[in-house]
């Protein structure tokens, strides 16, 4: 994959993307991912692959989308926010 800032994005007909990525883990990682797997398996009578393993994963620790808005008080600003160090 030569484009490394924008990796290919492909639309699912059940309304969710899939997005494809190169992560580079430790193996204890790819471990605990295999015994993820297995899990999910035996739940689910059939063989689950590392990929259904990590998607399982990621969304059972699922956080709010980056385009919704957060629940936050009216008093709240963004000035309460932490500021980042360096420019852009």
């Amino acid at each position: 994959m030569s484009d490394r800032t924008n990796p290919p994005m492909h639309a699912l007909p059940d309304g969710e993307a899939e997005l494809a990525l190169v992560v580079r883990l430790p193996w204890e990682d790819v471990a605990r991912l295999g015994q993820e797997a297995g899990r999910l398996a035996a739940q689910m009578q059939r063989p689950v692959t590392l990929d259904e393993a990590v998607s399982h994963r990621l969304r059972s620790a699922r956080v709010p989308a980056a385009h919704a808005r957060p629940e936050q008080p009216a008093s709240a600003s963004v000035a309460s926010l932490p500021r980042m160090s360096g420019s852009a």
